[in-house]
């Protein structure tokens, strides 16, 4: 599975220089717009990314943007459905690979971070920063993207709780305190690599913060 969209090269090369375009086949432009549309979000000082520099970027008119996306939400829209496709398919093969609770929220844990350090700009639209002064509705959508992904510690802990050890005495508020804490982990990582203008890395010794945290 892709865990991130590669930039796409949107500049002809000078043996092309002369050469008519080819226009895209269909799909491909709106591939090309969310891809750059990420790497601009990636951008350390975080400024707001509008659809006249999007269409300058990709070398098209605003009108061509919207020959492709009815509005500049439905591409954010765009960009949230492939974090959650990406994501949640991760968590299916984890939880599919290891038979541990601890395993899998281990492994949960591990690839949010990754996830993250490899695509900086979706960091920026799982904290909401890239959404602010955008549609409402996208703010909730990626709350509850967050959610299902606190869920899906919840119930890894909770098979933690079935396989013995300490974690078997914890009752189920503790389990559900403790997935929020995970969250809040993760959370405080993605903030701290948009704060550094991408250069604080969230995944810099996660394994001991992880054995911490996962400790009985």
């Amino acid at each position: 599975m892709r865990e991130s969209l590669e930039p796409a090269d949107i500049n002809d090369s000078s043996a092309d220089a002369g050469k008519a375009r080819k226009r895209p086949k269909p799909g491909e432009r709106r591939l090309q717009i969310l891809q750059v549309l990420a790497e601009m979000l990636q951008n350390p000082k975080g400024e707001r990314v509008t659809t006249a520099a999007l269409a300058a970027k990709i070398q098209v008119s605003e009108a061509a943007l919207y020959r492709h996306f009815a509005s500049k939400a439905q591409m954010f829209e765009g960009l949230i459905s492939f974090i959650e496709q990406t994501v949640f398919g991760l968590i299916n093969q984890i939880n599919q690979k290891e038979e541990s609770g601890l395993a899998q929220a281990r492994g949960i844990l591990q690839m949010l971070l990754f996830f993250a350090e490899k695509n900086p700009g979706m960091t920026r639209v799982l904290l909401g920063d890239a959404l602010l002064q955008e549609d409402d509705r996208l703010q909730e959508r990626i709350t509850q993207v967050l959610d299902r992904v606190e869920a899906s510690l919840k119930q890894a802990l909770r098979i933690a709780q079935t396989q013995g050890g300490n974690w078997a005495q914890l009752g189920q508020e503790e389990v559900s305190i403790r997935a929020a804490m995970l969250m809040s982990f993760v959370l405080g990582r993605w903030h701290r690599f948009a704060r550094s203008g991408f250069k604080k890395l969230p995944t810099e010794a996660s394994d001991v913060s992880l054995r911490l945290l996962l400790s009985e």
